[in-house]
């Protein structure tokens, strides 16, 4: 069973893969591991492997193909463009609903733990 180490486990696994990725242990093109692949190795959900993934590819370390999997990528160089105050506006709102979102999936990762902790009646 994963221990709880106080960080959700998304954010673990997909940290341990951006170190990876930054130190040249996985290179640009190179398969990840499947959803499968990430529940057996780390012991959790589904829904926590799918963010591990969802996670990396919002900051750039992969890229996902339909029917084909997801693969290693390198973040962009951020660019300095200007935008209206109203898409500043409208970007700030949209990066608190992502954060209460990952919340709300953390928590609902800690339940899960507990739920799986829990002796089954039988």
């Amino acid at each position: 069973m994963a221990e709880f180490t106080g960080r959700a486990k998304y954010l673990e696994i997909a940290d341990d893969f951006k170190r990876r990725i930054r130190q040249g242990e996985l290179e640009p093109g190179t398969k990840l591991p499947s959803e499968t692949e990430l529940m057996n190795e780390h012991d959790v959900s589904r829904t926590v492997a799918r963010q591990a993934i969802s996670r990396l590819r919002e900051d750039g370390y992969a890229i996902s193909h339909q029917g084909k999997g997801s693969f290693v990528t390198l973040p962009e160089e951020p660019r300095q463009t200007k935008h209206s105050p109203e898409f500043e506006e409208i970007a700030g709102y949209l990066s608190d609903v992502r954060r209460e979102v990952r919340r709300l999936a953390e928590r609902m990762d800690q339940l899960e733990q507990l739920v799986r902790k829990q002796p089954q009646d039988g």
